[in-house]
C-alpha cells in the first residue's frame, strides 16, 4: 500500500467497491486501480457502483502490495470502528508533527501496533522497554510525537499506556520517517546496549542515564553505526591517534574491543577513525 500525491486524482470518476466501515472504503479509480480513501462519514451509506468525489477523502492510498492490500483489510475488519477512527486521525496528526511524507507501511504497522497495546491495556498486560532511554535520546522529536499519540489515544479511547509505550510508537514514527525497518533499529539499539554493557564492565564504572556524557556516547555510537552502513569515512589522524593511545591507553584499547564487536554484529568494515572519537568519549565517562 502506497501512499501518494496523485495529480488529478480528482479529474478522474472513482466507484465504491467495497466500503470497509463509515471512514474507509476501497474504490476503482480508471487509472490507478484501487485505492483506498479515507475520511470521516466517508463510507457511510455508500453502496458498490457509487461515485466518491475526491473532496470527501482526507487521505488517498494506491493498493500497490498485494500482502499490504489485505493485511490492512483485515485490520479494518476487526478493530472498532471508533478506534480505528481516532488511529486515522493519529496518522495524520504524525505526519503534521513530523511535516514529512510517511512510509506506506506506518498504515498497517502502527495501526497493528497500536490496536494490539488498546487491546493488552485493557486486559492490563504491560511490556517494559529496556530500550526508552535511548530511543528517547536518539529520536527526539518522534519521542515527543508519540507522547502526544499516548495522550490522543487516552482521551479519545480512554486507555492509559504503560511508559515504554511512548519508545514502541516513537520507533514506528521514525520507521515510517526514514523508511527503516523496526527489525533493524531494535538491531542496532541491541547492538549499543551490548557496548554500553562492554564499557562498564572494563572500565568498572555504572552509567548514570540521564548524565550528558552517556547522551553524547549514545548518539555518537548510533551516528557510527550509520556511517558504517553508508561507508563514510571520518579521515585518517595519524598524529590524534598517537597522542591518544599513549595519554589514555585504557580507553583507547577498549574503544579498539568496541569497534571490533561493532564489526562482527553488523558484518560491514568500521573506520578505524571512528577509534579516535570512542577514546574521548570514553575518557569523559570516567571523569563524570
Amino acid at each position: 500500500m502506497v501512499e501518494r500525491e496523485v495529480e488529478s486524482l480528482d479529474e478522474q470518476q472513482m466507484a465504491v467497491k467495497k466500503a470497509l466501515n463509515n471512514n474507509v472504503i476501497i474504490a476503482t479509480h480508471p487509472l490507478y486501480k484501487e485505492v483506498i480513501l479515507i475520511g470521516k462519514g466517508i463510507g457511510f451509506g455508500k453502496n458498490k457502483g457509487d461515485i466518491v468525489p475526491q473532496e470527501q477523502a482526507e487521505k488517498t492510498f494506491l493498493l500497490k502490495d498485494e500482502q499490504e492490500q489485505a493485511q490492512y483489510k483485515q485490520l479494518v475488519s476487526y478493530i472498532d470502528p471508533h478506534v480505528m477512527e481516532v488511529l486515522h486521525e493519529i496518522m495524520l496528526l504524525i505526519e503534521k508533527r513530523m511535516d514529512e511524507t510517511l512510509h506506506e507501511h506506518i498504515h498497517v504497522a502502527l495501526t497493528d501496533h497500536l490496536s494490539f497495546a488498546i487491546s493488552r491495556a485493557h486486559q492490563n498486560v504491560q511490556f517494559s522497554n529496556p530500550f526508552l532511554f535511548e530511543i528517547e535520546s536518539l529520536y527526539p522529536k518522534e519521542f515527543q510525537v508519540a507522547q502526544e499519540v499516548v495522550s490522543v489515544i487516552q482521551e479519545r479511547v480512554g486507555v492509559t499506556f504503560p511508559e515504554g509505550e511512548v519508545g514502541f510508537i516513537a520507533l514506528h514514527i521514525h520507521s515510517a520517517v526514514t523508511n527503516k525497518t523496526i527489525h533493524d533499529m531494535n538491531r542496532h539499539h541491541q547492538l549499543i546496549s551490548k557496548l554500553v554493557t562492554i564499557i562498564e564492565e572494563n572500565l568498572n564504572i555504572e552509567l548514570e542515564r540521564n548524565d550528558i556524557n552517556y547522551n553524547r556516547l549514545i548518539q555518537h555510537l548510533h551516528r557510527a553505526i550509520e556511517r558504517a552502513y553508508q561507508g563514510e569515512q571520518l579521515g585518517e589522524q595519524t598524529n590524534l591517534a598517537k597522542v591518544l593511545k599513549t595519554t589514555y591507553p585504557v580507553c583507547y584499547n577498549l574503544a579498539w574491543k568496541l569497534i571490533k564487536v561493532m564489526q562482527q554484529q553488523l558484518h560491514i568494515r568500521v573506520d578505524e577513525s571512528e577509534v579516535l572519537y570512542l577514546t574521548i568519549h570514553l575518557q569523559r565517562l570516567t571523569q563524570s
